[in-house]
């Protein structure tokens, strides 16, 4: 079987169809992908450590040094460019949804009502995002053969890579919680709100990182700022009443479903603005989904069916297109590059845990809780994956700190389960992890409407 892959591989592949092969590759990506998170999942692990290690066991790290012939039969340049474009697709509506269940309000978190939603963001940006970041600015001036790109702007690598070191996965942590059952609990509660605000400002910081990485001047960066800030003005004031409206009209009426396509368009069409800007697509795309109405029907609905599709398929192609960019065998075998490497997770690790868990007992909550409360920040998942891909793809790291910031982000997630574990925290039993009832949608014809993110985002 080898060696007619090989003769294939060797010959080009002529006579095999293009097309086939792009579907046999998206097939065995898919496959293998859920496979391995199924596979991780029953030993309570996220699906998302299993999906990040079907796309590096495609790539380098694995295929590609067990059979390198076999990889390039299966994933040659041509097929990896289609399956970068489907990525990229899949990647847009996954920030799309991500924005729509983007909330700030005030959880039902410890501590005195009226201040519940400020902890929340002084523990986010103060504790969970402050301490990483100082951190990782640390960390980037201390091993920049390591990890930085060819970027000529030394201080948007420093500032870069202690944005990486900040991040918080919120779907990733979302699904944790709702697996714990801890969702609802009051210090879930808090975690959530930390960790999405941790993604609000994350992302406009990343914002700022691209717009300063741009190339033409301080004319040319001023008036990126400006019209990314007319942008963000004009989505506030005018887009999100206009969805609000529109929402509120399909409520009332049939067909709510001919909506989707609608909110579809509009972050595809966000995502075209903000890349021609010179930002990132994502960047677009999670805008124009903080616009989009919260806690109606039909706008769940609606989410509930992209994220089927986007998180089975597209998302999968992200990780794998990732995974073919990162090598094990990028880090050599100098031990010392291998104790940096360790240096860097612990760094990234103990930063978390201290500046979140600190925050927390700050501002009252006692001191075991505090401590899980910064295992919960430190999971990183499929966020770091994100904002590294951006970062690479803008040589603000190179492939070897690719290849770091990718299993940094494998080691924390995989470790926030255990820890929780070592800390006292039960995991459900099969009785009482039953599936919760889910309402049906009033308003949309046969459909049912998902409580949000958290409990669909079992691939991210």
């Amino acid at each position: 079987m080898l060696n007619t892959v090989e003769l294939a591989a060797g010959s080009g592949g002529a006579g095999f169809d293009p097309v086939a092969r792009f579907l046999l590759a998206v097939a065995v990506i898919v496959l293998l992908s859920h496979l391995l998170g199924t596979l991780l999942g029953r030993i309570g692990q996220p699906l998302v450590v299993g999906e990040i290690l079907g796309g590096l066991l495609l790539g380098p790290s694995a295929l590609g040094w067990i059979s390198p012939s076999a990889q390039a039969w299966l994933l040659p340049p041509e097929v990896v460019s289609t399956l970068d474009m489907a990525a990229q697709l899949g990647l847009v509506t996954f920030m799309f949804l991500l924005g729509c269940e983007l909330r700030m309000e005030r959880p039902d978190g410890p501590g005195k009502k009226g201040n519940k939603g400020n902890k929340a963001v002084g523990v986010a940006v103060l504790g969970g995002m402050g301490l990483p970041f100082l951190t990782g600015l640390s960390v980037a001036a201390a091993a920049p053969a390591l990890l930085r790109g060819s970027t000529p702007s030394q201080g948007a690598y420093l500032a870069f890579v202690g944005l990486t070191m900040s991040v918080t996965a919120l779907p990733v942590l979302a699904r944790i919680l709702v697996d714990l059952r801890m969702d609802r609990s009051p210090l879930g509660s808090l975690a959530l709100a930390g960790a999405a605000v941790g993604d609000g400002v994350a992302w406009l910081a990343l914002t700022v990182i691209l717009t300063l990485t741009s190339s033409g001047g301080a004319l040319h960066v001023a008036a990126t700022i400006g019209t990314t800030l007319a942008l963000v003005a004009l989505t506030a004031l005018v887009v999100r009443p206009l969805l609000a409206a529109v929402v509120r009209r399909a409520e009332r009426r049939p067909g709510a479903e001919r909506l989707l396509p609608l909110l579809l368009v509009g972050a595809i069409g966000y995502a075209t603005i903000t890349h021609l800007l010179g930002l990132h697509p994502v960047i677009g795309a999670f805008l124009f989904g903080t616009a989009v109405p919260r806690d109606s029907p039909v706008t769940t609905w609606m989410n509930e069916q992209l994220q089927g599709f986007t998180l089975a398929v597209l998302l999968p192609l992200f990780f794998a297109g990732v995974g073919l960019h990162v090598t094990v065998g990028a880090l050599g075998l100098d031990p010392w590059v291998w104790l940096a490497f360790a240096g860097i997770v612990l760094a990234a690790t103990l930063s978390k845990i201290i500046g979140a868990g600190g925050a927390a007992r700050l501002i009252g909550i006692e001191r075991n809780e505090a401590l899980r409360f910064g295992v919960l920040m430190n999971c990183r998942g499929v966020t770091e994956l994100v904002v590294a891909g951006i970062g690479w793809q803008l040589h603000l790291i190179s492939t070897t700190g690719l290849t770091v910031l990718v299993l940094m982000a494998l080691i924390t997630t995989a470790m926030t389960g255990p820890l929780l574990k070592f800390l006292g925290v039960r995991a459900p039993s099969p009785d009482e992890a039953a599936p919760r009832p889910r309402a049906t949608a009033p308003a949309v014809p046969a459909a049912t409407a998902s409580s949000d993110m958290t409990g669909a985002s079992a691939g991210s």
